[in-house]
């Protein structure tokens, strides 16, 4: 369990809705599509109806700052099949990189390398009371896109298993590229966070609003606070 998992869920029935594509950047073909993942009936760009406008305001706050520049959604609604697939995906990845085979693993080595892989993705339960935060459709994977179309660097991938994760991983570098990394970072969640959205402490391109996390997160900020989650697991 996380901590997050603490925090009660209760579903207040938002439907979810396909986000409107054409008003932001998109990956296409869709990262986790081409690998094979198994969306079903939604497709990965769906949301609850209540993030698709924090979204568009959130878009709205980045363009008084870039007025050409986009929001470009990475991933969204996932089903708990699909976060099953990505962490099975990402441990036969992370054996690759580290040129193992299952085989090869010890107990202690296969336990590091799921620590691993759970630091990033959250563990594809079916528990209704501890869903990955993804398939509550209250959760999306966003970064930027300039004036010229280019995704903006943000210092690491989207979904990299490493430090550089890290929301403030660049914040006291002082490198001049490494400042540039986290002021694009801070830009991100500045628009996102006047939105609503609250981020993921340990993913700079994780946002979510209204499922346990996001709740959790703010009760943090404000001792005594109890808010629950409204969205739970979608299937």
């Amino acid at each position: 369990m996380r901590p997050y998992h603490q925090v009660p869920i209760i579903e207040c029935g938002e439907p979810l809705v396909q986000i409107p594509l054409e008003l932001f950047a998109v990956e296409s073909p869709h990262p986790y599509e081409k690998l094979g993942a198994p969306y079903g009936e939604h497709s990965p760009y769906f949301l609850r109806e209540t993030l698709i406008d924090s979204l568009i305001e959130a878009q709205n706050h980045l363009q008084l700052i870039h007025p050409n520049w986009l929001i470009q959604i990475f991933d969204a609604y996932r089903p708990v099949a699909v976060q099953q697939f990505m962490v099975d995906y990402s441990f036969a990845q992370a054996l690759q990189e580290r040129g193992l085979t299952e085989a090869q693993l010890s107990l202690s080595k296969r336990q590091e390398i799921w620590e691993a892989v759970y630091q990033i993705w959250a563990v594809p339960s079916l528990d209704e009371k501890t869903p990955p935060p993804h398939s509550t459709g209250a959760a999306v994977d966003v970064t930027l896109v300039d004036d010229n179309g280019r995704v903006v660097d943000m210092g690491s991938p989207i979904d990299e298993m490493s430090e550089r994760s890290l929301p403030d991983y660049f914040a006291n570098n002082s490198e001049l590229e490494a400042q540039q990394y986290h002021a694009h970072r801070q830009l991100l969640h500045d628009v996102m966070l006047k939105a609503g959205f609250q981020r993921n402490p340990r993913e700079w391109w994780h946002f979510s609003l209204g499922d346990q996390m996001y709740s959790w997160l703010n009760n943090q900020l404000i001792p005594g606070n109890s808010l629950t989650a409204r969205y739970g697991r979608i299937l």
